[in-house]
């Protein structure tokens, strides 16, 4: 266990304990804290309670050190403040200071752009019955990604003997964080992959390796994949441009979606963004937690919901390779 030498050395632990309970793996942050705790030592610190003379000191920006440094290191602190506040110790607790964001904002797909675009791709896939390619497979696929919230990886890697057709799930073993995990699905995702599978035998026979089988005992490629998917957005009349709609955008709906039908349903976000972050096989809740914020930008129904969540809970944190 991580020893701590300064009058917070015991509130930092329980702190550190509690966002782990939530989901957190919080390891940077145990190097933060070691660099407050010898700060407090440092300042002399006796009791309990953060001081704004304290805190300013801390917030002073450091000898070659990097906005995004700083902005982690003092609004961890603030987080903390918080905390200790919420326990009944008085503590200064400044605003977060602002972080310098990138300019990527994952595409969500509204509801009415979903059935377009399902629309289009069955209809693509029905006037090429004949066709062997991934044409007749897309309809498939992409439900699978938006039905599921799988990445397009997984997806192509997936193997005929994971995929319990009859009991509504199937397993990934080749996922971004090397952890298998099981995945139900809905009953309209299994037809779907129903009707691909009996297709699928006709013309590459019961024992393909892969589950979207290509010629040779292979998978689709992702390349491939992206080029139907910008077709049928034509098709769909879905205007695409540099920003997306992207493959990995039927992920990032499928969240949005899920945590605003969970939130229409009467769960709380508290119970709902874990349950979903252990779907979406995220290793910690940060990959997850930024979904409540654009659920609520797409259902301003839902910010109030979002606002009444502890700020140390859910600080702000952007992960553009969800």
């Amino acid at each position: 266990m991580e020893k701590y030498n300064s009058v917070y050395g015991n509130f930092i632990l329980q702190y550190i304990a509690f966002k782990r309970s939530l989901g957190y793996k919080y390891i940077g942050a145990e190097f933060r804290f070691r660099v407050f705790d010898r700060f407090a030592v440092q300042e002399s610190c006796e009791q309990i309670g953060l001081t704004k003379d304290l805190f300013e000191k801390w917030m002073e920006c450091r000898v070659n050190e990097s906005e995004s440094n700083r902005y982690r290191r003092v609004n961890e602190l603030i987080n903390f403040s918080r905390y200790l506040n919420d326990l009944g110790i008085a503590s200064y607790c400044p605003k977060n200071i602002p972080h310098i964001r990138s300019n990527f904002s994952p595409y969500i797909f509204t509801h009415d752009e979903i059935n377009r675009f399902f629309a289009a791709c069955d209809e693509r896939a029905n006037k090429n019955r004949r066709s062997s390619g991934l044409i007749y497979a897309t309809p498939a696929l992409f439900r699978l990604l938006y039905g599921t919230g799988v990445r397009i990886n997984e997806a192509l890697h997936l193997e005929t003997n994971d995929v319990y057709l009859n009991d509504g799930f199937f397993l990934l073993r080749s996922t971004k964080n090397r952890t298998e995990r099981k995945v139900p699905f809905s009953d309209s995702v299994g037809d779907s992959l129903r009707q691909y599978s009996y297709f699928k035998e006709k013309v590459f026979g019961s024992n393909t390796k892969y589950f979207f089988a290509n010629a040779g005992d292979t998978y689709w490629s992702k390349g491939a994949a992206y080029e139907h998917f910008r077709s049928i957005l034509v098709q769909a009349k879905i205007s695409h441009t540099e920003k997306g709609p992207r493959l990995h955008d039927l992920r990032h709906t499928f969240s949005v979606h899920t945590l605003a039908e969970m939130s229409s349903q009467g769960m709380d976000l508290y119970y709902s963004l874990p349950i979903l972050s252990k779907y979406l096989g995220h290793a910690s809740l940060e990959a997850t937690e930024h979904y409540v914020r654009l659920t609520a930008e797409m259902y301003p129904e839902l910010i109030e919901q979002a606002n009444q969540l502890c700020a140390y809970v859910f600080p702000e944190v952007f992960d553009n390779g969800i």
